[in-house]
């Protein structure tokens, strides 16, 4: 890293840890590159610190327990998910990557205009879109519509089935809708 490139706290992408389940390590890796604030559920605390990362948080109901001197303890009520969320948020942190191994919109639909929310999931990235939006892709990768979606408009894109599209060619493809965001995946 050159000395003009200096990374602000909370200029990086905040990184939540729920589940490692399938989850490559070489992912994982380039989600580390940057040293970004690392928080974990409770019972993925032991086998991330097993993988020698420096974890800055736990997300626990627990208050006895046990952590590195340097780890924070934030209280967890009955979803640590959420709890997550609202600390990322509230500490005012941009985006967040989301290792997890379960989607359920309505645990990031709320967040969606407080946060830049990415989820990962094995080998899939999901993230939430405004339509007009507009990304370069491969020819052939899948792109999973998440949820229903009203006044759908695709260009670069065929219609695999009803929530699977697919990219035609190397470019750019384009999604337009009337609603205020879609959940989309790709795969990485």
């Amino acid at each position: 890293m050159s000395s003009h490139h200096i990374v602000r706290e909370k200029q990086e992408p905040g990184l939540l840890i729920m589940s490692l389940d399938g989850f490559l390590s070489e992912n994982l890796g380039q989600l580390l590159e940057w040293s970004p604030t690392v928080i974990v559920a409770e019972d993925m605390y032991e086998h991330t610190e097993s993988l020698g990362i420096k974890i800055d948080g736990v997300i626990t109901s627990d208050g006895e327990f046990s952590v590195q001197e340097s780890t924070r303890i934030i209280s967890a009520t009955a979803n640590q998910l959420e709890d997550a969320l609202k600390f990322f948020v509230g500490e005012q942190f941009s985006a967040v990557n989301i290792v997890t191994n379960e989607f359920a919109l309505k645990d990031y639909a709320v967040y969606e205009a407080d946060i830049n929310l990415v989820i990962f999931i094995s080998n899939h990235k999901i993230f939430p879109i405004h339509s007009g939006f507009s990304k370069w892709q491969s020819a052939g990768e899948k792109i999973v519509l998440l949820h229903e979606v009203q006044n759908l408009q695709t260009s670069g894109l065929n219609h695999i089935s009803e929530t699977v599209l697919e990219t035609q060619k190397d470019g750019f493809y384009t999604l337009t809708f009337d609603q205020p965001f879609l959940f989309i995946s790709e795969t990485i």
